[in-house]
């Protein structure tokens, strides 16, 4: 006996709206990640860090981009972080067009996460959280703190407890200014990369993989406790 195969599928129309997104679906966030000063998108820092936020955070996509002023291979010196808002809010504009209903996350290392800061200050810009991958808040002896008081949605900080752009206690001093949920967390004895030196690493019983992986389930817990509240 032949069996009956299963009806074949609807089409979508053209201009037919899309079918609802699920739960598990809308849970997924879209995360724009932004890079630092130095290097670009394609720096092996940048690339290890957007593969593991996009696991970690089970992202729909993980959005890297160049700043003009270090794109197609160019060297130049970066401008003041406030000349790069208007390029980066167009990205995450167009990230939060490209996947509607997705929680949006602002991530950047270094500038890239200060830059990320001003963004969310940004009117018409609704991110759910913003992750900072070593916020540098001190240059010379000005703690840059302004962008970050006029902050209203839910910042985590990542920063190397040997972060000399980065005092811990200058921005935990800081945090408790914020109007805004903050969370902290601190890859032991690392610099403002995150790289620990061998002979703390021993000492810690951990590798350098595992330090960061620690680092990237705590980010996955805040963003998850985030959407989960929205």
């Amino acid at each position: 006996m032949a069996s009956s195969s299963p009806p074949p599928a609807k089409r979508r129309r053209e201009g037919e709206p899309s079918p609802p997104l699920s739960a598990l679906e809308k849970s997924s966030p879209v995360v724009v990640l932004a890079h630092g000063a130095g290097a670009p998108s394609s720096s092996d820092w940048m690339v290890r860090w957007k593969e593991m936020l996009g696991k970690a955070l089970h992202a729909v996509e993980v959005i890297t981009f160049d700043y003009p002023y270090i794109s197609g291979g160019k060297r130049k010196a970066p401008p003041k972080a406030e000349k790069l808002v208007e390029f980066h809010s167009d990205v995450v504009r167009k990230a939060a067009a490209k996947y509607p209903g997705h929680p949006l996350i602002l991530a950047g290392k270094s500038m890239g996460s200060r830059v990320s800061c001003m963004v969310a200050n940004e009117e018409g810009v609704r991110p759910s959280a913003v992750v900072c991958l070593g916020y540098p808040l001190k240059l010379g002896t000005i703690i840059r703190d302004e962008t970050l008081l006029q902050l209203s949605v839910p910042v985590m900080f990542v920063q190397g407890g040997k972060d000399g752009l980065c005092p811990l206690e200058k921005l935990v001093a800081v945090s408790e200014k914020m109007k805004c949920t903050t969370r902290l967390y601190v890859i032991d004895g690392s610099d403002h990369s995150f790289k620990i030196a061998k002979k703390l690493l021993r000492s810690s019983g951990l590798t350098q993989d595992e330090a960061e992986d620690l680092a990237v389930q705590a980010i996955a817990k805040f963003v998850s406790n985030v959407i989960n509240e929205r």
